[in-house]
């Protein structure tokens, strides 16, 4: 076995040294002589300060006297291999953390320069003579020695700690040193105290339900005999940031620079700012993030502007503490009056109602535009028939040949204009015309079809599409349009109403509509309802709907306002179809609500939007008036279903 400790082969057994290739074949035992002479087996104990060097004692005397080969062995408690080993003749061994710092004093003793804190510990010195025989006793001598350390910090405090009133807070501190240090603590330099809420534990000082008065400069210190240190650590009461100088708004023309300030104070004071242009970060936004730049205050540069930018910017702060602080402004970009399009072709339907229109862009909004036909001034106000909008485009009211040309437009604001609108031929054509339209009424019963038609010519071939008149959806499920024709399957009551075939082209949008009936159903809602108050009574006027196709009744609802969840009270409207209505027995100067509930023999309508109304005070002199609300001022549609929680005249 080669272990690589000399340039000899060595194999130990049991504390004895065999040693193979010496002329010396025998087993080898130890023997400890101290290099001074004692009178007790005692181990001696050396110190040192960390960074010294120090001497570990081993003396010994030779065998019968007379000097003999021997080999010098140090080894430290809890390491197996010796830190050094010397044998005469040969290079010294040093074991791994020792290289460079050991070597032979005097005949035994071991020269410990450079002292680590980990050389702390007990060492063994053996001394072996080689002729010596195998049955003397074993011998051998262990040193202490001490390393004598000033403390440092294991683990510190931070140097700051941001805190909430309230909350618990933990400052870690642990040192290590020889001898082991002591920890103090000390808050504002005077010493600290355990208290019901301060707890001063081996690793830690721990602070509970933090106040006011706890707020302050905390130290830890560790000492020994070697040395002091300390650790100070600033326990601040945080708060979140708060905007303190918000952004305006501005208005700036277009190509200025804009700037928005946005200040904000916090502690910690960490602020951090974040942008953004109608609920979009800046960064998110390439168009506009090139010409933006923020300052470490927050305040934002816009450089050049452009018509884009206008809209709202919102400063965003936080420094991780609490809810981030927003503040908004609003930057308007002012710019000259300007053309946005300027279509090619435009087309005038022959004897209809046409629009040439001019698409302008303004900031402020344009006062008003010039026209030019054929290159010449074009004066709509003083051309019988053409009209000037307000969005600034013609209204012929009907096209003739005449009105076919080339034009051009130039919008004008309190900046001036941008420039003139490219020409645009507007030609006079034949608009599309119908050739089949759907009847003015058809009548339906619930659950049956309907188909609605509707054809047209025109060239470009205008399309044809369907829509209701009052913008709501057609049934998807149940609505189809084949060749221009309306089905609608399975009718139901909320089918009926006004609809639209739309004959379209290039060259004009034509409209006819159609009013679809569906019977056999409860009736529509009553509408127009108005209230016209007196003192103790209140008269109800309304329009019928459609009555589902069957005979319709009403019912008066009314009930005091304001009352949560009051009883409604019910009257029947008599005599039958009758549309005004007077309740009496009402209280003076009181607000009531009240809404027209229509029915036929297939059960209950629609309620009407609800009229609040408010009788007149008991004031003789007035000769008493009266007042009107018609169903215009609606205050909502919670009604008690007929039947329900009902009181007073109820329905038959």
């Amino acid at each position: 076995m080669h272990l690589g400790l000399f340039h000899f082969k060595y194999i130990i057994f049991d504390d004895a040294i065999s040693i193979p290739n010496h002329r010396i074949h025998k087993k080898i035992l130890p023997s400890i002589i101290c290099c001074t002479p004692k009178n007790d087996q005692n181990p001696r104990h050396f110190t040192a300060t960390l960074g010294e060097d120090v001497i570990l004692c081993c003396d010994f005397e030779y065998p019968e006297e007379k000097p003999v080969p021997y080999v010098i062995q140090w080894q430290k408690q809890g390491i197996k291999i010796p830190i050094y080993i010397w044998y005469d003749g040969y290079p010294p061994h040093a074991g791994d953390g020792y290289e460079g710092r050991v070597s032979l004093a005097e005949k035994a003793s071991l020269n410990l320069t450079n002292v680590h804190e980990s050389d702390q510990g007990w060492y063994e010195c053996k001394v072996y003579f080689l002729n010596r025989p195998p049955d003397s006793p074993k011998n051998g001598t262990w040193v202490h020695l001490d390393v004598h350390a000033p403390p440092h910090f294991k683990m510190k405090p931070p140097d700051v700690v941001y805190v909430k009133v309230g909350e618990s807070v933990s400052l870690p501190c642990e040192a290590e040193g020889t001898p082991p240090p002591n920890l103090i603590w000390y808050k504002d330099n005077l010493p600290l105290e355990e208290s019901r809420t301060v707890q001063i534990l081996p690793t830690e000082l721990r602070i509970n339900n933090l106040r006011q008065t706890d707020i302050g400069d905390y130290t830890c210190m560790a000492r020994n005999k070697q040395g002091t240190v300390t650790a100070t650590s600033k326990v601040i009461v945080a708060g979140p940031a708060t905007i303190v100088t918000p952004p305006r708004n501005v208005t700036k023309l277009e190509g200025d620079r804009a700037e928005f300030i946005c200040e904000a104070k916090a502690l910690p004071s960490n602020v951090t700012h974040r942008w953004f242009h109608n609920g979009v970060e800046i960064s998110q936004l390439s168009w506009l993030e090139t010409r933006t730049s923020v300052r470490r205050d927050g305040t934002l540069f816009i450089s050049p502007t452009s018509a884009e930018d206008s809209g709202k910017f919102t400063c965003e702060v936080t420094n991780g503490i609490g809810t981030p602080d927003t503040a908004s402004a609003y930057l308007s970009v002012e710019y000259p009056a300007r053309v946005t399009f300027s279509p090619t072709i435009q087309y005038l339907p022959l004897g209809l109602s046409g629009v040439i229109r001019c698409y302008v862009q303004a900031s402020p909004p344009f006062q008003f535009i010039t026209w030019t036909k054929e290159s010449r001034q074009y004066d709509p106000n003083a051309i019988p028939g053409v009209v000037t909008l307000n969005n600034g485009s013609l209204l012929f009211q009907r096209v003739t040949h005449e009105d076919q040309g080339r034009y051009r437009c130039t919008p004008y604001n309190i900046h001036g204009t941008a420039g003139t609108s490219n020409i645009m031929d507007v030609l006079v054509r034949e608009p599309p015309i119908y050739t089949l339209k759907p009847k003015e009424i058809y009548q339906k019963p619930v659950d049956s079809e309907i188909r609605l038609p509707c054809d047209g010519l025109g060239q470009p071939k205008p399309a044809i599409t369907w829509r209701r008149a009052d913008g709501s959806k057609l049934p998807r499920d149940r609505a189809m349009i084949r060749g221009g024709n309306l089905t609608i399957k399975g009718l139901k009551k909320e089918d009926h109403g006004r609809y639209e075939c739309v004959l379209e082209n290039e060259i004009a949008t034509l409209v006819t509509s159609t009013l679809l009936l569906v019977e056999r159903t409860t009736p529509h809602a009553p509408t127009n309802v108005t209230v016209n108050t007196s003192t103790v009574a209140a008269t109800l006027t309304w329009l019928p709907a459609y009555d589902g196709g069957h005979e319709q009744t009403y019912v008066i609802w009314y009930r005091l306002a304001d009352q949560g969840d009051s009883d409604w009270r019910t009257i029947r409207v008599y005599p039958d179809g009758a549309t005004t209505f007077t309740v009496y027995n009402l209280q003076a100067d009181t607000e009531y609500d009240f809404q027209v509930l229509s029915r036929n023999k297939l059960g209950d309508g629609m309620f009407s939007p609800i009229i609040r109304a408010k009788t007149k005070s008991a004031d003789y002199s007035t000769g008493g008036s009266s007042s009107s609300i018609s169903s215009s001022e609606p205050v909502g549609n919670n009604f008690t279903s007929p039947g329900e929680n009902t009181s007073g005249n109820s329905v038959p």
